[in-house]
């Protein structure tokens, strides 16, 4: 069991998004945590560059990477299931917690206290935390983008509800994310190259 972190971070690509709705293309973990990764890793950078901000952009794209990694041994619970009651939530993060502690356990004792951040929040990183959420977010939105572009009304409700919360946030680096990068994934790859 010790020293197997690694190995089970890899099984991240086991673990399918989106278990209720109808996929033209399959989601795992591994490849939604790539992409929070990155979005949060530019929200930080837009931050820093266009609102005077002083954040560690690398940082949250490490948090980004590791955020879902739990997943792995709760599975991927869907959001209606996830949110039916405030009780039900608060069980599931008593779940979410025992499965962190586990993923801790399988590194060396060493390396613990530097992976402990990605799966409890350490002070200073709430700011952090909130764009990776954000982040979180607009991955789900680029794939109902992703799904509507390929014919699949499945997703529009899950756009517009992820939309909405998004705009909610009320995050300016969010709001330059939204118009200016997202509009690119509503164009065919020629039209992206052009």
């Amino acid at each position: 069991m010790s020293n197997s972190f690694f190995a089970m971070h890899s099984r991240m690509k086991y673990i399918n998004r989106w278990a209720l709705m109808r996929n033209t293309s399959a989601e795992n973990i591994s490849e939604h945590s790539n992409d929070v990764a990155a979005v949060a890793h530019a929200l930080a950078v837009i931050k820093n560059i266009r609102f005077g901000g002083n954040l560690n952009a690398e940082r949250a794209a490490f948090l980004g990477l590791y955020h879902d990694m739990p997943e792995i041994i709760t599975g991927d619970m869907p959001t209606p299931v996830k949110y039916h009651s405030e009780e039900m939530r608060r069980e599931f993060l008593k779940v979410e917690e025992m499965a962190c502690d586990k993923l801790l356990s399988m590194l060396p004792e060493d390396m613990r206290a530097y992976y402990e951040s990605a799966f409890f929040p350490a002070e200073g990183d709430e700011y952090l935390w909130r764009l990776v959420k954000a982040a979180d977010k607009i991955s789900a939105l680029i794939k109902c983008i992703e799904e509507k572009n390929a014919g699949n009304s499945e997703f529009e409700k899950a756009y517009q509800s992820t939309e909405k919360a998004i705009r909610n946030m009320s995050l300016p680096e969010v709001d330059v994310f939204l118009e200016e990068f997202v509009p690119a994934f509503y164009l065919s790859l020629d039209e992206q190259n052009s």
